[in-house]
């Protein structure tokens, strides 16, 4: 199912990137709704596991908000390679996000030689659509690791349109996006002539100042938890990490002007 490229332009004529905040509590949905994020990836342990999948309350709760819910579906922390046990667990849990009411799936498998694993990720494209014919796929920074591994992106981006992917979040295979620059504005060309229904997310170590050379980029979307690295815990006791109100507003703000 191919994913619609949004965005408005720019008065430079670049097209202004979705937003999209990664959250994992109320806290985080109230700040996303109030910046009129296009839509939330919702996870739990963020900080502690880079997200697995978040609870039931969360999901439930997240989903009740108005804003568009995109569920992180991730059994465990570590690879991405997993086991015909595991994949039973990730297509319950994708079930059971859609019955929550998530407007899509965030997921990512790999072959044991490092490459998407295109059987698994067939599979739960057909779970997610035959739940709900319109809800959207988006393949994880296991993305990431592919690149890492020497996975060719061009084909990569084509096995993942086939699969049913409508998105990619990519740091473009380095450990942020400030130094996958080159990458990620590379996969945005690729894309087009590769993939065109497959949207390029950037996300992972995204800062306020790299914000416009994401834009020029031609990226589809930006990603970001809204964190303050080193942050400690606020004074509302919400956690240590949690997204910071006004760096996700200078975002924001950044993103669209």
């Amino acid at each position: 199912m191919a994913a619609l490229l949004s965005g408005s332009a720019t008065a430079a004529g670049h097209m202004t990137p979705d937003l999209e905040f990664a959250v994992e509590n109320t806290a985080g949905l109230r700040i996303a709704a109030a910046l009129r994020a296009t839509r939330v990836e919702l996870c739990a342990a963020l900080g502690e596991t880079g997200g697995i999948t978040p609870s039931p309350g969360i999901m439930q709760k997240a989903c009740e908000s108005g804003l568009s819910v995109h569920i992180l579906v991730r059994p465990r922390p570590g690879g991405f390679t997993y086991s015909p046990d595991e994949l039973d667990v990730i297509e319950r849990d994708v079930v059971a996000a859609l019955r929550a009411g998530a407007a899509g799936i965030v997921v990512g498998a790999l072959a044991p030689d490092g490459a998407p694993d295109t059987d698994a990720l067939h599979r739960l494209s057909a779970v997610v659509h035959a739940q709900k014919p319109d809800a959207e796929v988006t393949f994880h920074r296991a993305f990431d690791a592919a690149l890492a591994a020497g996975t060719n992106p061009a084909e990569m981006l084509e096995q993942l349109a086939r699969s049913g992917i409508n998105r990619v979040l990519t740091s473009g295979g380095r450990p942020d996006c400030t130094q996958g620059l080159p990458m990620l504005t590379q996969l945005v060309e690729l894309a087009k002539e590769h993939a065109p229904s497959v949207q390029i997310m950037a996300g992972g170590g995204v800062t306020l100042e790299l914000v416009p050379r994401l834009v020029e980029a031609g990226v589809h979307a930006v990603h970001t938890s809204g964190r303050r690295p080193g942050a400690g815990a606020p004074a509302s006791g919400v956690g240590p990490g949690s997204m910071d109100a006004g760096l996700a507003a200078d975002i924001a703000a950044a993103l669209r002007n």
